[in-house]
């Protein structure tokens, strides 16, 4: 039986120090930025910044222990082009130095036609596979992950993610882009059938802003909630 990953907010040690060090490292940044469904979001949050060695490493420990204390039982790791590969690289690497050892395979976004060919590279896909990725915006990407491990003989499992942003996915109809009432993380677990873990939550972002005293956080902090109330799910 898996123990829920995502704990309140209040009781989440590791999601509000994660949530610290995306700031510190620029990864976590506050303004006003737009997002793939249009919104007009207060803060911005940029996995591409874990850029050097050590806050990749650092990046990777967080998943880690987060998927641990998960209690997710998988078979291997999988990490989709592009951003998805490091992850997948670092945190298997991670889970190894932990004493958790799983083959990992990462796809190519254009096949090749020589050498080994295909568009999968790794560890050959089987078992109850892992997907590692950043953030999920409307479940495209996992979709697309779900689609290459289940063609390779594989069962699509679970997915591991750095922020869940807990806000409404968007849907294209005839009438345009509209909102749904259920986020991608939701959508994932529910329609696709796939755990989900997530190191932090847009909850934790709200409780760590509220542990900082004065200044602009405050204002950060009545945005970022605003923001969550017109757009949030639970």
């Amino acid at each position: 039986m898996v123990v829920e990953a995502n704990k309140p907010a209040s009781d989440d040690a590791l999601a509000l120090e994660f949530v610290q060090f995306s700031v510190e490292s620029g990864v976590l940044r506050f303004g006003e930025f737009k997002t793939k469904a249009g919104r007009l979001s207060p803060y911005f949050f940029n996995a591409g910044l874990f850029d050097d060695g050590a806050k990749l490493g650092r990046l990777a420990s967080f998943y880690a222990r987060r998927i641990q204390a998960s209690g997710l039982e998988f078979d291997m790791i999988f990490g989709p082009a592009y951003k998805g590969i490091p992850l997948a690289a670092a945190v298997a690497i991670e889970l190894a130095r932990l004493g958790v050892n799983k083959p990992f395979a990462y796809n190519r976004k254009e096949a090749k036609d020589h050498g080994e060919g295909g568009s999968l590279v790794g560890a050959p896909l089987k078992g109850r596979v892992l997907i590692i990725d950043d953030v999920m915006s409307a479940g495209t990407a996992a979709r697309e992950s779900i689609a290459l491990i289940k063609a390779a003989g594989a069962t699509p499992h679970a997915v591991a993610i750095a922020l869940d942003r807990q806000e409404m996915a968007t849907e294209t109809t005839a009438d345009g882009v509209r909102d749904v009432p259920y986020s991608a993380v939701q959508y994932v677990r529910g329609q696709l059938g796939l755990q989900v873990c997530a190191i932090a939550q847009l909850s934790d972002l709200l409780h760590y802003l509220q542990q900082q005293v004065g200044g602009e956080m405050t204002e950060h902090r009545d945005r970022v909630q605003a923001y969550r109330n017109r757009y949030g799910v639970a």
